[in-house]
């Protein structure tokens, strides 16, 4: 990265670069650069000048100088070429030393070396936070489209959260002046190492957007990597403080008092930092019907009527709960000159131990809940929009706001099947229960389409399935959804759930036609039989036995069993 200022001293430049020769003595110089405040913001003769040398067979490997140039401070690290390489490439001194390719640098000697190498760093960098955002987001890592921003304020503040006092140097980099320049010369390193990523098949580029790749997101959920990356944390704060740290306060305080100056305003630049340093997740997004919504984005109900709905101080605006004890769901009803639009919120709460505790007391040993808010909320919107993609009637996700974790959904007009398999149940005609019962048969050959793609619903209860308008079969709430989750929970619950949505003295005659119908469909549409069957043993019966009843359970497990037997 070359970039030029007016104020750099060329005389001091030169200084600068004969004292790292005497250094090294009759070692070669690999290569020589200025980084820091000095080419920032900053550049006041109070403000030292940081370089670091890289030597070829220096000895030792690793020394820190502090020389004064005339009226000028200079802190400079000598270091071996092996010591440096290994930094950028692996963070061997916690990026110590290759923290200065991270901001804009002015190279001495040898720049196509310093920005091969700063391709190297960056790319390292970027493939870390990726898999720190995967880990994350472990759903929604697969939706997520960001901004080459990202990783380069993301990577400025988390060694900034390690070693407070290096907010100087990022706020100096912020600063109205030269911040358009300063982004621009080190996000140009962020789009090269890209371009590399994007060759090697581990990200694909939309536009301005970078994609996270299947691949990569297969290998980042392995757990080693979180205690890989948790592991860097600890030489990133230990030798960047002694680097930095030490050798400036040791020069500057031979020189003047600014040191004390800058110790005292640390606490108040903190608290600048929080409100004009940029957040990272602006440039994370979330697609939704109406567009990109970031990671950071804090729009509450009122909001989102007020902004996306252009509803004025002359709305009627109501909100009506709806949803039972583990979810916070409203009904949005605006009004405006006589015309009404509705709109599904969801709030995305941690469930407290009173909610959870009956739960995972139901289901142990069979199925496990996503519990967290924002695990829920992510999975909400990266299987809802993955289901869109693929053509599925799902409700639009009109917006997101993880911040306050808020789904902002559309309302479908229609009928769950609940009342669907009510109907059914209140037949006196066969003509009648089979006009349900081929609706039934719809939704067995959706699920087995959902289950092709590897996706388990999760929450797969019939009154989490509507009937639209149009006869259309639509999936609803996708909080406990997953890739490569358990497709016989899915038969098993929505079967078993039909089930408990019969009249207490209805024939288990009922419950088998209703199973056979599904069955028929799932498999008819490339289900596979040993699903069927799993979800009718003991594992599964056990779990929805608690609340149907038993010559139901009995007789949608046989149905169940017979998988094998049965064909459209």
């Amino acid at each position: 990265m070359l970039t030029q200022r007016a104020n750099l001293d060329s005389e001091l430049a030169e200084q600068i670069l004969e004292f790292g020769k005497h250094i090294a003595g009759s070692g070669p110089i690999t290569a020589a650069f200025i980084f820091g405040d000095f080419i920032l913001a900053a550049n006041t003769k109070r403000t030292p000048a940081e370089a670091i040398f890289v030597i070829r067979g220096f000895r030792p490997k690793l020394m820190s100088y502090v020389k004064a140039f005339g009226d000028r401070t200079a802190v400079m690290v000598a270091c071996d070429e092996w010591v440096f390489e290994r930094d950028v490439d692996r963070g061997f001194l916690g990026e110590a030393l290759a923290w200065g390719l991270i901001f804009p640098y002015i190279p001495l000697i040898h720049a196509e070396y310093l920005h091969a190498q700063e391709i190297r760093l960056k790319r390292r960098l970027i493939l870390e936070l990726l898999e720190n955002l995967i880990l994350e987001y472990p759903e929604l890592s697969h939706e997520l489209q960001i901004e080459p921003e990202y990783f380069m304020y993301e990577a400025m503040l988390s060694r900034v959260r390690l070693f407070p006092p290096m907010i100087d140097s990022l706020l100096n980099f912020m600063q109205e002046k030269n911040r358009n320049q300063n982004s621009e010369l080190v996000l140009q390193g962020y789009r090269e190492a890209l371009e590399k990523l994007k060759g090697e098949k581990l990200v694909s580029l939309s536009g301005s957007c970078v994609r996270i790749s299947e691949d990569l997101i297969k290998s980042a959920q392995n757990p080693a990597v979180r205690l890989l990356n948790i592991s860097k944390t600890v030489p990133r704060r230990l030798f960047t403080s002694l680097l930095h740290t030490l050798p400036r306060f040791l020069g500057i305080l031979s020189e003047n008092s600014e040191i004390m100056s800058r110790l005292q305003r640390f606490g108040r630049a903190n608290v600048k930092a929080v409100t004009e340093v940029e957040v990272p997740e602006n440039y994370v997004y979330v697609p939704t019907s109406s567009g990109l919504v970031t990671l950071a984005d804090r729009t509450d109900i009122a909001g989102f009527v007020r902004k996306s709905l252009s509803a004025g101080k002359e709305a009627d605006v109501t909100v009506q709960p709806l949803g039972g004890m583990l979810n916070d769901v409203y009904l949005v009803k605006i009004s405006v000159g006589g015309d009404e639009k509705k709109i599904v919120v969801k709030q995305f709460k941690d469930w407290s131990g009173f909610k959870w505790f009956p739960l995972s007391l139901w289901s142990i040993g069979t199925k496990s809940f996503a519990v967290l808010g924002r695990a829920r909320l992510e999975r909400e919107c990266s299987i809802s929009q993955l289901l869109s993609s693929r053509g599925f009637a799902v409700p639009k996700l009109l917006h997101v706001s993880p911040e306050e974790r808020l789904v902002f959904m559309e309302y479908v007009e229609g009928e769950n099947v609940t009342q669907v398999i009510k109907r059914l149940a209140r037949s006196k005609t066969w003509a009648g229960k089979q006009r349900e019962l081929k609706v039934i048969g719809r939704i067995g050959r959706k699920f087995a389409k959902v289950h092709a793609l590897s996706i388990g619903l999760g929450d797969a209860k019939p009154e989490n399935i509507m009937i639209g308008e149009h006869s259309e079969i639509y999936f609803m709430d996708f909080e406990q959804a997953s890739r490569n989750g358990d497709r016989v929970w899915d038969v098993a619950e929505f079967l078993y759930y039909a089930g408990h949505d019969l009249p207490p003295v209805a024939e288990a005659k009922t419950a088998e036609i209703i199973a056979d119908a599904f069955i028929v469909g799932y498999l008819a549409a490339g289900g596979k039989a040993e699903v069927v069957k799993k979800a009718g043993t003991p594992k599964y019966t056990k779990v929805f036995s608690i609340f149907t009843a038993p010559h139901v359970v009995l007789a949608i497990s046989n149905v169940c069993r017979r998988a094998d037997e049965m064909k459209e």
